[in-house]
């Protein structure tokens, strides 16, 4: 007999109070359904009652767990005639940003979105702490009035670089704090191996597939320069890229590193293509393409595939273009119709490395983009996805199975499938509706707050006075800030933006010093008076003949008039 039993026997239902068990409604993503895709999931899952309904009825139990989500699993042959081909058929929008989303990425457990802006922005986003309102948990600046051109996150997930409009990356942990800020370069020395860090504006950057510590980023001062972790003075080694142009410079605007690490691809605003072998020298590429993308375009990414064998690049004029390292002379497939209006603008492989996923600009002001699922060797398109403005970032995570793309309004478009899609987006509506609010808690918000004066707080506290406190006063009397020390003359050279002065120089002055200010002008005017009279040196030609003035005598009667009033 189980143990179960034994219990039933003895009339023990349980121990303690039976906590309710919170019904989740499955029809809770019709919601976030698309307008175009028709329902099969929640048909699915009336298929599974029938099918009970036909047996027995089904008990309280057994309706409990019918209405409890199945999560998707590959190998489950039940799903394989109503599982849709792309995880588009559901979608979130994450509103937040007030520019184009020109970079995006998401950790590798698929928990977190980073995301970053033309409006100078970072923000993270958590699906798990995430409500329906859909807002980030963090946002910042990492660069100050610079755009963000990349982000990524390391293999392990703990943390991310973030790549700006400055000449300095900068790594972050998982929650968003600064780790280290790499160094930049000295822009005097001409040659470009010398120097210590990048001295021209980011463009992009990308971890070392196999090793943690080992990162690339690429410039606009023609190098591509590989970064150890933990050494931010100086870069391992650099790559000079060398351009046939007028100069022998070239930005480069995309880096990538092949998924066994072997090789490193880098993509140039002249239209060159360079793919060089990590054990080699980098003196020059091991494979080049001169004109793979129109020269003055910039190209918005390059990716390497899953067998490591094809090159998959987006560039700025209009082009998605698949090349075969084996045959690196021109592309496997190309396609042309897939508008660029920002340089941000990527193409990924999709997780199983069968279709190829990029963003379609608008062709109009204001327009509705397109999300274009071209088959990976011939290009076709498979599927044509509408959003509401140009998608700039896309990124498919494999773990999540989700598409994850930036849009040029500001919002990101989060795509997923209920049936074929786990955790991620669905997370949001796995938690119910929020808990009303209780008496308890208006009660608390009504109430009077609590008063802290500031010198109650032990930051604040004076120290008692006792044993220590006179050692601490005479260090405090040494101290120019604390006791409130004038600043002394400056004497020599000036230094702190004060103007210095010799030691004589204040003895020279009071020498000869100007008294004219001190003096009133009046009785320096009178003090000649005397000396012009007796001698005219400039009125002497008129002086005999000069008629003496005669005054008037004062009428006596008006003088008596005035006494007789007074």
């Amino acid at each position: 007999m189980s143990e179960m039993d034994v219990f039933a026997a003895m009339g023990i239902a349980g121990f303690g109070k039976a906590i309710k068990k919170k019904e989740l409604d499955p029809a809770r993503f019709d919601k976030n359904k698309r307008g175009e895709v028709r329902s099969t999931y929640h048909i699915n899952f009336t298929t599974v009652n029938v099918r009970q309904t036909s047996i027995k009825p089904p008990s309280p139990k057994l309706e409990q767990k019918i209405v409890q989500p199945t999560e998707y699993d590959p190998s489950d042959h039940e799903f394989e005639d109503d599982a849709p081909q792309f995880p588009t058929t559901h979608e979130i929008t994450l509103k937040d940003h007030t520019k184009v989303v020109s970079a995006l990425t998401l950790d590798p457990s698929g928990a977190r979105i980073l995301s970053g802006s033309h409006d100078y922005d970072c923000k993270l986003w958590d699906f798990g702490g995430m409500d329906s309102r859909c807002k980030p948990f963090k946002s910042w600046e990492p660069a100050g009035t610079y755009h963000i051109h990349d982000l990524k996150y390391s293999n392990d997930g703990q943390k991310f670089l973030v790549v700006s409009g400055t000449t300095q990356a900068k790594l972050y942990d998982r929650d968003g704090e600064e780790q280290a800020t790499y160094i930049k370069g000295d822009p005097y020395i001409r040659d470009m191996k010398h120097t210590s860090g990048h001295v021209g504006e980011l463009a992009s950057c990308t971890w070392h597939p196999k090793d943690p510590k080992v990162f690339l980023t690429c410039s606009a001062d023609s190098t591509i320069r590989i970064w150890d972790v933990e050494n931010k003075r100086k870069q391992k080694s650099v790559i000079v890229v060398k351009s046939k142009e007028r100069g022998a410079r070239t930005k480069v605007t995309a880096c990538a590193y092949s998924l066994d690490g072997g090789m490193i691809g880098g993509a140039c605003l002249d239209g060159a293509l360079h793919i060089w072998q990590t054990n080699s020298n980098f003196v020059r590429p091991n494979m080049t393409i001169e004109g793979a993308h129109g020269k003055g375009t910039e190209t918005g990414s390059l990716i390497f595939s899953i067998d490591g064998r094809t090159v998959l690049s987006r560039g700025g004029d209009d082009t998605v273009k698949l090349w075969d390292l084996r045959s690196f002379k021109k592309p496997l497939s190309s396609r042309s119709d897939v508008a660029t209006l920002y340089p941000n603008t990527n193409a990924i492989f999709s997780p199983d490395d069968k279709y190829v996923i990029t963003g379609a600009g608008a062709t109009a002001k204001g327009g509705r983009g397109r999300l274009m699922f071209l088959e990976k060797n011939s290009f076709d398109v498979i599927k044509a996805l509408e959003v509401d403005s140009t998608p700039v970032k896309v990124f498919w995570h494999s773990k999540i199975n989700q598409i994850v793309t930036g849009l040029s309004n500001g919002s990101i478009c989060v795509l997923y499938s209920p049936t074929t899609s786990l955790n991620g987006a669905k997370l949001l509506l796995n938690k119910g509706p929020p808990r009303k609010v209780t008496v308890e808690d208006m009660s608390d918000a009504l109430a009077a707050p609590s008063i802290l004066t500031p010198h109650a707080l032990p930051m604040f506290r004076d120290l008692d006075p006792g044993q220590g406190t006179k050692r601490k006063r005479e260090k405090d009397r040494l101290d120019p800030r604390k006791s409130r020390r004038p600043e002394l003359p400056v004497t020599g050279p000036g230094r702190g933006g004060r103007v210095g002065a010799s030691a004589t120089q204040h003895v020279v002055q009071n020498l000869v010093r100007d008294t004219t200010r001190d003096e009133d002008p009046r009785e320096a005017l009178l003090k000649y008076a005397d000396k012009a009279t007796n001698d005219p040196q400039w009125t002497g030609a008129w002086k005999v003949n000069q008629p003496t003035p005669v005054f008037a005598p004062a009428p006596e009667e008006e003088d008596e008039d005035e006494e007789g009033d007074i």
